[in-house]
């Protein structure tokens, strides 16, 4: 496991005072922050234009462990992809890259070579030169990263990115041949469903919340060489730099935190075990800003 690529996690989606009941109050200090950070986002792919998805039906319930599942979903998720446009943005490009740079099994020694980590640097190099980013930092309200008043603040930067954490969210990882941990990024379901290694089995949402292709939150259940993940969850469409901006996070405790960003209210998640990452994933709660008008009402 190479130790040096968890580049930005959760860096905005914490702060938290506490949390309250099942579900805590949407944070409105961050979903201004991460919606300032969307609209930084020039590198995002455009539904339809750059990709088009085909949500198809709702997936049945599943336990962990279960291979089989009834596939309600006939057609792949990512029914066309711009990948030209993708390899051209130096951010897409360098963290594609990456993806086979892992051992898919949990346990398994991987030796980095001087090649890979050429590729982990270019790939960080690209991410803080982008707005987004940089934002990120400037606006955080982690206060005691300092930022600002450090000589060297990308140093600094590498050193908190320092964890394994990157290849558990954004490439996926199999546990003991029977569970699929992590893996919530879209460009790697795009290349993993393309190379016919990944089969997208439905969307998961509520019954009155259905998923549309604008949607850049997905609830979905899907299988990986076999085994299957019973709920998954990912952003569609955007930039490396904004899903490690909004997930970078620098704390000791599991947070979970409500934020709107753009049409969509969603979990922010980040299970962390001591001063490691567990795992970050977004959970779609509401999309075409059905929140508001229930609010409304």
């Amino acid at each position: 496991m190479s130790a040096r690529l968890f580049c930005g996690f959760l860096l905005l989606a914490v702060f938290l005072s506490g949390l309250n009941g099942s579900r805590p109050a949407v944070n409105q200090e961050l979903s201004t922050i991460f919606n300032e950070l969307w609209s930084l986002d020039v590198n995002r792919m455009t539904p339809v234009i750059d990709y088009t998805i085909s949500i198809q039906g709702r997936a049945s319930f599943v336990s962990q462990g279960i291979h089989t599942v009834q596939d309600q979903a006939s057609q792949p998720l990512f029914s066309n992809v711009n990948e030209s446009k993708l390899r051209n943005i130096t951010t897409f490009s360098s963290f594609m890259t990456l993806l086979d740079n892992y051992e898919r099994s949990t346990g398994v020694t991987e030796q980095v070579t001087t090649e890979e980590l050429t590729e982990m640097d270019l790939f960080l190099d690209a991410v803080l030169e982008t707005k987004v980013m940089k934002h990120s930092i400037s606006s955080s309200p982690l206060g005691t990263l300092r930022f600002a008043t450090m000589k060297k603040p990308e140093r600094k930067w590498r050193r908190i990115l320092d964890s394994s954490g990157f290849e558990h969210v954004f490439v996926g990882e199999t546990k003991s041949g029977t569970e699929i941990i992590g893996f919530h990024n879209w460009v790697q379901f795009y290349l993993q469903e393309k190379n016919q290694h990944l089969d997208y089995k439905g969307y998961k949402a509520r019954e009155h919340d259905l998923p549309d292709q604008d949607d850049h939150v997905l609830n979905l259940q899907f299988s990986w060489h076999g085994v299957v993940k019973p709920v998954g969850s990912a952003f569609i469409g955007t930039s490396p730099e904004f899903e490690m901006a909004v997930f970078l996070m620098n704390t000791e405790r599991s947070t979970t935190v409500v934020v709107n960003i753009d049409q969509c209210q969603m979990e922010l998640v980040v299970i962390r075990h001591g001063r490691s990452l567990g795992t970050a994933y977004p959970k779609l709660l509401s999309s075409n800003s059905r929140h508001v008008r229930q609010h409304a009402h």
